[in-house]
């Protein structure tokens, strides 16, 4: 059965009146159509458990997954109900609500991936004091730092009273982290487009920190709240970027634009080193033509993450994302103005808010489902 969602009660409304279990789902074909999906509570088979999804967040990472959901296979994670629909992956807190899983128990409360749904079937291997990995056969060959859940018990950098700020930032954050990991010793002035978003700034916080040259790109209408972190040299509009000086530059794409690519390569031509492509959240990105300079490269967290704990270790990795996240939260806390919603309702209204590109560079929306 499926319904609009327009009109649809929202928050503890909802759940009161509605027995059976959701999911959101979108058209992969049109991202700003979106239905809702009643079906039944799902039952845990053996070796499973259900997660009940609890409280999640919306920003442009997930519409980064929504965009590239074909090429990087994030609609494979939480199949949907039709095979032209697709559930946007989400970062979030859920509860164990039933399971016959040995070493995972019910009440439970656990971060990690989750679809835009009201309950997950996962299939949990390696159960211990951290938490489990989800060993679904349709997730088992999908990028595996997306299939680790951990236990609010036995995670190091869990704060029950920054739960919201780890919803919105802790994905984004290690984004940011791998991506500074990846800048830190690349020749040349560090350029961040979309420099108001969360990765961005988080990226630049860090590198500031390293001792960098971060300069960053931002709309007209935010270049006032960009300046105001203190995270960059300096911060320039998009209609501005002739005002960079031609020196070695190294670019990197937050936003995905066509027209900012085309009008940075054309200004540094070879000064540009390097033009690394992170996230894609316009929807004019297109191919970009002939380019001067480097040639465009896709950056992918996971595969930094994969190189560095061959390199660290993984405790060694979790040690340096936990201080760098220390030191990142308690300032991030007076950037962003949190809105919280309830229910299905408020969770559309926000992916497409988001979507839309309208979002405050200040709103972080967060869900209680």
């Amino acid at each position: 059965m499926h319904v609009p969602v327009v009109g649809v009660p929202s928050g503890r409304a909802y759940r009161r009146a509605m027995t059976n279990a959701w999911a959101l789902e979108v058209s992969k074909s049109d991202l700003s159509a979106t239905v809702l999906h009643e079906h039944d509570v799902p039952e845990p088979g053996d070796g499973e458990a259900v997660l009940r999804v609890d409280r999640v967040g919306m920003t442009a990472n997930n519409i980064t997954y929504a965009l590239l959901g074909e090429s990087f296979r994030y609609w494979d994670f939480f199949p949907a109900t039709e095979p032209d629909q697709g559930r946007v992956p989400l970062w979030g807190f859920a509860e164990v609500v039933a399971s016959k899983a040995e070493g995972v128990e019910v009440g439970q409360r656990i971060y990690g991936y989750l679809p835009t749904a009201s309950h997950l079937v996962v299939r949990p291997e390696r159960a211990d004091a951290r938490g489990f990995r989800d060993a679904t056969p349709h997730r088992t060959s999908l990028p595996s730092p997306y299939n680790a859940y951990a236990l609010t018990t036995g995670d190091a950098a869990y704060e029950a009273e920054r739960e919201d700020l780890q919803v919105l930032f802790r994905p984004l954050f290690f984004t940011s982290f791998m991506l500074a990991d990846r800048l830190e010793d690349t020749d040349g002035v560090l350029v961040l487009s979309s420099a108001s978003s969360k990765t961005s700034y988080g990226a630049a916080f860090l590198l500031r920190q390293a001792g960098r040259e971060v300069v960053g790109l931002t709309s007209p209408g935010n270049v006032a709240f960009t300046e105001s972190l203190g995270c960059y040299d300096r911060v320039l509009a998009y209609d501005a970027v002739a005002e960079l000086a031609q020196v070695p530059t190294a670019y990197v794409d937050v936003a995905g634009s066509t027209p900012l690519r085309q009008a940075l390569h054309a200004h540094l031509g070879e000064s540009l080193v390097l033009d690394l492509v992170v996230g894609v959240t316009h929807q004019d990105s297109a191919p970009a033509g002939r380019l001067e300079g480097a040639r465009p490269t896709m950056f992918f967290a996971p595969d930094r993450m994969r190189q560095r704990t061959e390199d660290w270790g993984r405790e060694g990795l979790d040690k340096r994302f936990g201080a760098a996240w220390s030191s990142f939260a308690p300032v991030v806390e007076g950037w962003v103005d949190i809105a919280v919603g309830e229910g299905p309702q408020a969770l559309q209204a926000a992916y497409l808010e988001v979507l839309g590109g309208s979002s405050g560079p200040r709103t972080g929306h967060v869900v209680q489902l």
